[in-house]
């Protein structure tokens, strides 16, 4: 356990944000190598496994479901110093884990053809068909993943879950080109094939974290007699969990509602969207790192009661945030299709992805603010607010995309446009929203407590 209460609060967002980062850099990774290899089949190929890979942000929303209700109670109970209190949540977590994973399976296998087939170009079907139904047993166990990895977040430690994904990571870049493209054994899998490294990979995963639980990790850990479902503290962990998860929910229709209102364009633009998808996720890397960051630290500071210090961690998150937001900015509007160039060669895909995140991202410092808002909210104990943003998004965006499709002369770029418009409006209710959720919980607080929040520990 680390104790967030005490030292330089910029400091401790760094140090936890930097192993986030690298851990979340490897994670990506994972889809940038499937795509890397996917791409030697393909335009249709590309198209099928993007498309398939927005399950994902499913399963995103239920793990963020899991995850942000363990890493706020818990960085609430080690701010209050009440250990036994931790490692309930933790054991709970686990279960709920248990259960959301194997409702996963079932429905991966049992609906995913339907889903591939409602989202992908025809031609794309196949392959991405393939890809889910391999990759669904990955998608199951990243429940167990998320429960671990948040208890150890809300405790201030984050080394370990770094370590595993880049493990983890190196075990499916040696299994994508053997299962893809049949390096070594002239078998190649294809598109089922990266699936299956995925999960493979996975599961080595949820393994070496569990080593690390029953040998090394003591502050929470696992306790037979805490395993049986409690309903009352599985009621906490959701009326935190369940608004953070809608937020990915919506993020997935979004993502849905553009892979259909362009899958008239043909497999090409698919692909070059997909891509160019994967990119900016890589390239949001370090801001998403603050923002898991700051959870754990404002959470524990607000168990604490040491309220100047949750309103420095927020101005500390957002600046950090604002200055690597711009510079990304700067970069995809220098030399975008450079990015896309590594993955496809094929002129229709580097041009709808090139122009894809020059236009994107002009929304790159608006998605900083609301991330930062976000890991705010789970903080406080209260991911209502947070939810209410993202559907204002939803109502803003998904009716005139849909309205445009049906337009003569309907374009690529005006959804483009319509997205930087939207999440420009979402950043601003975010912040009119934590404003008043400061006011509410926070209170007033002297000037002194905020010279002081960032001052060292003697």
């Amino acid at each position: 356990m680390r104790d967030l209460t005490e030292g330089p609060v910029t400091g401790q967002l760094v140090a936890m944000a930097v192993p986030i980062a690298i851990g979340m850099l490897f994670q990506t990774l994972y889809l940038v190598v499937d795509l890397y290899f996917v791409a030697h089949l393909g335009d249709a190929a590309i198209a099928g496994v993007s498309a398939a890979g927005t399950a994902m942000f499913v399963i995103m929303a239920l793990t963020q479901m899991l995850g942000v209700g363990t890493v706020a109670l818990v960085s609430h109970a080690v701010g209050r110093k009440d250990q036994a209190e931790a490692n309930l949540i933790f054991n709970q977590s686990v279960v709920l884990s248990a259960l959301c994973g194997a409702l996963t399976l079932a429905a991966g296998w049992l609906l995913g053809g339907a889903y591939v087939r409602s989202m992908a170009a025809a031609e794309a079907v196949t392959a991405g068909s393939a890809f889910l139904y391999w990759y669904t047993p990955g998608l199951a166990l990243q429940f167990a993943l998320v429960a671990l990895g948040s208890a150890l977040r809300g405790t201030g430690i984050v080394q370990p879950t770094m370590i595993v994904q880049v493990l983890t990571v190196l075990l499916n870049t040696v299994l994508a080109p053997v299962l893809i493209a049949g390096w070594g054994t002239h078998h190649p899998l294809g598109a089922a094939g990266a699936g299956l490294a995925s999960s493979i990979s996975v599961a080595a995963g949820v393994l070496f974290l569990w080593i690390y639980f029953a040998r090394l990790e003591h502050y929470v850990r696992l306790q037979a007699p805490l395993l049986a479902l409690r309903p009352a503290v599985v009621r906490r962990i959701l009326n935190i969990g369940l608004p953070a998860g809608g937020e990915f929910f919506m993020m997935f229709v979004i993502i849905g509602i553009i892979y259909w209102v362009i899958r008239g364009f043909g497999p090409a633009a698919q692909a070059g969207f997909g891509i160019g998808g994967r990119v900016m996720q890589a390239l949001f890397l370090p801001v998403m790192a603050l923002a898991f960051a700051a959870p754990a630290v404002a959470g524990q500071n607000f168990g604490a009661r040491k309220f100047a210090r949750v309103r420095e961690t927020f101005r500390a998150t957002a600046l950090l945030s604002a200055a690597l937001m711009l510079a990304l900015t700067l970069v995809c509007q220098w030399r975008p299709q450079v990015f896309i160039e590594f993955f496809s060669r094929q002129p229709e895909v580097v041009e709808v992805g090139a122009t894809y995140l020059r236009i994107i991202s002009w929304n790159f410092l608006a998605t900083g603010l609301i991330f930062t808002c976000s890991g705010l909210f789970q903080a406080l104990g209260n991911t209502w607010p947070s939810l209410a943003s993202s559907a204002s998004r939803l109502l803003t965006f998904v009716l005139p995309a849909v309205l445009l499709s049906r337009l003569p002369h309907f374009s690529l770029i005006e959804v483009w446009y319509l997205s930087v418009a939207t999440v420009t409006l979402q950043a601003i209710t975010s912040l009119v929203l934590l404003r008043r959720e400061f006011r509410r919980r926070l209170g007033p607080v002297p000037d002194s407590d905020l010279a002081s929040a960032n001052r060292p520990a003697v």
